[in-house]
């Protein structure tokens, strides 16, 4: 049903509703958005995670999730909680990981071996590795339903375009800012819809010299 909702809205996406490892030749993979408790959804996140491409592992894909698993894998994994879901991760509270994000950022890092965006107003990047990086261009706009989602398509994109995680994470979290600003104007609520059709232009931004 999913599939063919996509292909409903977007008659010329490529669509595969069988097992991850026949799905052909895939670039990266992003798992969780929309997975939910289902019978299978466990071992979808299993099967994703067995691949040797890189893995962005989100919302209901976080849910319970192994360190071991991902810190096994031989390809990169970046991981994009907000506070709740890392608190989880973290067997913390959603105040100290919002009280303490940057170390909680780090402590996922270290702890699963990944790339991980903590998602909020301000989202932070890390790698384990050098300095944690801070997105400037976050807006409480975009604090909305459906939000997370598109940035986890646009940085699971970058991964299948062959950036390092840390890159894909930093870039998405940056355009996905300058989306929501632009679809917002600066003075009105957003929808996800919204912050993914300002996309484009948010790109154009970048690209354009000043």
């Amino acid at each position: 049903a999913g599939g063919e909702a996509v292909l409903a809205a977007h008659p010329e996406t490529l669509v595969h509703t069988g097992p991850p490892q026949k799905a052909g030749r895939v670039q990266a993979w992003v798992v969780g958005p929309g997975l939910g408790e289902e019978p299978g959804a466990r071992e979808a996140v299993a099967d994703v995670l067995a691949s040797d491409v890189p893995v962005l592992v989100d919302a209901d894909g976080l849910r319970g999730l192994d360190p071991a698993a991902v810190r096994g894998r031989s390809a990169p994994t970046l991981l994009t909680p907000h506070a709740g879901e890392a608190a989880a991760l973290l067997s913390a509270t959603r105040e100290e990981v919002e009280a303490g994000r940057l170390a909680a950022v780090r402590e996922l890092a270290d702890r699963f071996g990944a790339t991980v965006l903590l998602k909020g107003s301000t989202t932070l990047v890390h790698d384990g590795t050098g300095p944690v990086r801070v997105n400037p261009t976050g807006t409480s706009w975009l604090a909305t339903a459906g939000s997370g989602d598109v940035l986890s398509g646009l940085a699971g994109s970058l991964l299948a375009a062959g950036l390092p995680p840390v890159d894909a994470a930093s870039c998405a979290a940056y355009l996905h800012g300058l989306a929501a600003r632009r679809a917002s104007s600066g003075t009105a609520p957003v929808t996800a819809t919204e912050v993914a059709g300002s996309l484009r232009g948010a790109w154009s931004d970048v690209m354009t010299p000043s």
